[in-house]
C-alpha cells in the first residue's frame, strides 16, 4: 500500500523553489519561506509563475516526485515526473479489457450514483427544517429517481454504452437540486448549472478547482499501481485525457469534493468576495481563497472513514490509491469485480 505522504502546494507567484541538500527549500524575495525534506514529498502542485530550479527538477524526477503546474485559475497545465515503471502484463490486460468494459464501468457508475444520493440524502437530514415543503419535495424526489437508476444500473446485459446514458441522466438530476443544498447569505453564490473551461460563477469556480485537485490524486494513484492513466473505462480515450484518472474520481468526487464545497460555502469559510470577474466572463478564486480552499482539501484527505470492501478505516486521501490498487487486482484476476467506494 502506498502512505499517503504530503503535497506542497506553491500558491505564491513569483516564488522560488529550489533543492538544498536533500530538502525542497521555498523562497519568496530571496527569504527563505519554507524547507521540506524531499522524503516526506509526494508530489509539489504549482499554481502560477512559480521559479523551479533544473536540480530540483532533477531530484523529484529521481525521487519519484510529480511536479504538477497549474494555471493560477487551478487549470492543468502540465506534469514533470521520471520514468514510470509499470507492469507490462498489467497494462495489457488494462487495454484489453476497455475494449469490453461494460462491468468495470458498472461498478464506477454504481458507486457514482450511490455516493450522489448519500448527498443528497445528507443534505436533507443537515438542511431539512431550513427547506420550503416544495424544496424538500424536489430532493426526496430526484433521491427516488437516482435509486431508479442504480436499479436499473445493476441489470445484468447492459452494454456500456448504456451504463454511460444512466451516468449522464443521474448527474443531471443531481445537479438538478444541488443549488437547493447551497445555504450562503451571498446571492452570487448559486448554482445554475455545471460550467467548465471556463467556470461562469463561483461554485463552478470552486468545484472545477477542487476537481483538478482531485483528477491529479487519482493520476498519481493509477501511476503508482503500474495503470495507463491514458486508457480508462467509463471514459473514453481521447488524446492528452487522463481517462482513468477520470474514472476513479467519479466515484470519490460526490464526497471528497462536493461535499466539502458545500461545506466551504454553507460555514461561510468561502464567500462572493473570494472570487473574481475577468475578461469574457471567467470567475477565479483569489488568492486568499485559492488558499482556504486548499488548506481545507488537505484537511479534508486527513479525515477517516471505513472503506465499505477492506473493512478497515483509512484517510479520505487514501482512497484513489486504495481503489487504484483494487482495480489492478481485479484486472489480475485476484477479485472477481472491481468494489467500487461506498459513503455511508
Amino acid at each position: 500500500m502506498k502512505k499517503l505522504l504530503n503535497t506542497l502546494y506553491v500558491t505564491t507567484e513569483g516564488a522560488s523553489l529550489k533543492k538544498d541538500g536533500e530538502n525542497l527549500v521555498a523562497e519568496v524575495e530571496g527569504s527563505e519561506r519554507v524547507r521540506v525534506p524531499l522524503h516526506m514529498l509526494a508530489s509539489v502542485v504549482v499554481f502560477g509563475a512559480v521559479y523551479l530550479s533544473p536540480a530540483l527538477i532533477g531530484a523529484c524526477a529521481a525521487a519519484g516526485i510529480t511536479i504538477v503546474l497549474l494555471e493560477r485559475s487551478g487549470r492543468f497545465q502540465a506534469r514533470i515526473e521520471g520514468p514510470v515503471a509499470g507492469n507490462v502484463l498489467l497494462r495489457r490486460t488494462q487495454y484489453r479489457v476497455s475494449d469490453a468494459p461494460a462491468e468495470i464501468v458498472r461498478s464506477l457508475v454504481l458507486g457514482k450514483v450511490a455516493n450522489q444520493r448519500s448527498v443528497l440524502m445528507r443534505g436533507l437530514r443537515d438542511y431539512g427544517g431550513d427547506f420550503a415543503p416544495a424544496e424538500s419535495e424536489r430532493i426526496v424526489t430526484v433521491v427516488e429517481r437516482l435509486a431508479h437508476v442504480l436499479r436499473r444500473v445493476n441489470r445484468a446485459g447492459l452494454e456500456a454504452e448504456a451504463l454511460r446514458g444512466a451516468e449522464g441522466e443521474a448527474a443531471g438530476l443531481y445537479f438538478s437540486v444541488f443549488d437547493l443544498l447551497i445555504r450562503s447569505p451571498d446571492a452570487e453564490m448559486r448554482f445554475r448549472g455545471r460550467s467548465r473551461r471556463p467556470p461562469l460563477d463561483p461554485i463552478n469556480a470552486l468545484l472545477s478547482l477542487l476537481y483538478t485537485l482531485l483528477t491529479h490524486d487519482c493520476r498519481s494513484a493509477a501511476e503508482a499501481v503500474g495503470l495507463d492513466p491514458a486508457v480508462g473505462f467509463l471514459h473514453r480515450d481521447r488524446p492528452g485525457r487522463p481517462s482513468l484518472a477520470l474514472d476513479l474520481m467519479e466515484e470519490l468526487r460526490p464526497v471528497l469534493v462536493d461535499r466539502l464545497a458545500l461545506s466551504l460555502v454553507n460555514r461561510r469559510q468561502v464567500r462572493a468576495r473570494d472570487f473574481e470577474t475577468r475578461d469574457g466572463g471567467a470567475v477565479w478564486l483569489t488568492e486568499e481563497g485559492r488558499k482556504t480552499v486548499l488548506a481545507a482539501w488537505q484537511e479534508r484527505k486527513k479525515e477517516e472513514r471505513r472503506h465499505p470492501f477492506l473493512e478497515e478505516a483509512a484517510p479520505l486521501g487514501l482512497v484513489p490509491y486504495l481503489q487504484a490498487q483494487l482495480l489492478a487486482r481485479h484486472l489480475r484476476g485476484d477479485l472477481d469485480a472491481y468494489p467500487p467506494w461506498l459513503w455511508k
